[in-house]
């Protein structure tokens, strides 16, 4: 027997990258998925969630009824939800409040990042949502699980300047021995999807599919690439906020979750260490099959 068998999970943001992968892995285990989308999502896109193993629900998220009977009976809510303060503190809020409304006894939050629970607030403008939103959760009558895994691998693929081929060197700021958290979509996926099935999980699950300094990655990519590679310091950090501001200054406008200069922000508390994922949760359901930093840039190359 599967075991998630007879078990109803919510889903919110199934639609989206890491949703999709969530949902995917909730499927593997036999779990009733409730994919709760906008009542405009298009039938075509409804069809590939059935197709994935969920049960779509169109509903308006504004209908507190509506959104209280589609979560009725479900063990846990899980949010998969990306964006900014409309998408992460009022929707995401709305979702939390039906939750409550339908007596379900546990929420996941989108919060899926490094630790925001030590940066500084003012930092990260997308940590400061996360934040604010915490407030919120631990307000309400409701069992809470944020699961925190540092940077997404894909951070070592292109997404950021951060391993630079043409150069054969790691870009790093401040210190090339800062160790930096990275975990796989899947891996957080599948991790997250074991969670929602675990009605005593902790407040905070940390985990780190591989940890890994720049200069760890340069000596990886020495023995993937067979040919030299070294750190590439561009500088400190008080350097690095500078370049953030003037970045930021110059942008146009943007709903984007993350725009250039929020990368960099993210890059700057990894680099400080604030990010850092201090004790982690790896061990606590058994998975032994993290995908490590260098099977990602192998299967890069």
């Amino acid at each position: 027997m599967s075991e998630g068998t007879g078990r109803t999970i919510a889903l919110v943001g199934a639609t989206g990258d890491l949703g999709g992968r969530i949902l995917s892995a909730l499927a593997r285990r036999g779990v009733e998925v409730r994919a709760l989308v906008r009542a405009a999502t298009p039938p075509a896109r409804q069809d590939a969630l059935r197709a994935a193993g969920a049960t779509p629900l169109a509903v308006d998220f504004g209908d507190l009824d509506a959104l209280t009977r589609a979560l009725g009976g479900a063990e846990c809510v899980v949010s998969a939800l990306n964006g900014l303060e409309p998408t992460m503190i009022r929707l995401q809020g709305q979702v939390l409040d039906a939750a409550v409304a339908a007596g379900v006894p546990r929420f996941i939050p989108s919060d899926f990042s490094l630790d925001f629970t030590r940066t500084r607030p003012g930092d990260n403008r997308n940590m400061d949502l996360r934040r604010a939103f915490m407030a919120r959760v631990d307000a309400a009558p409701i069992r809470a699980t944020s699961i925190l895994n540092g940077a997404f691998a894909d951070l070592l693929t292109g997404e950021a300047p951060i391993v630079l081929h043409k150069l054969r060197r790691v870009l790093y700021w401040g210190d090339a021995d800062q160790a930096f958290d990275f975990t796989t979509k899947d891996d957080v996926a599948d991790y997250t999807a074991t969670a929602a099935l675990d009605r005593e999980a902790p407040r905070f699950l940390r985990i780190a599919g591989d940890v890994v300094s720049p200069r760890d990655l340069a000596a990886l990519m020495t023995r993937l690439d067979h040919q030299s590679w070294k750190p590439l310091r561009a500088g400190g950090l008080v350097r690095l906020s500078a370049l953030i501001r003037i970045v930021r200054t110059l942008s146009p406008k943007s709903d984007a979750p993350f725009p250039a200069w929020q990368g960099m922000q993210y890059v700057r508390d990894m680099s400080s260490g604030r990010g850092k994922l201090m004790a982690l949760d790896n061990d606590r359901y058994g998975k032994t099959d993290w995908t490590r930093a260098e099977a990602v840039l192998g299967s890069a190359r």
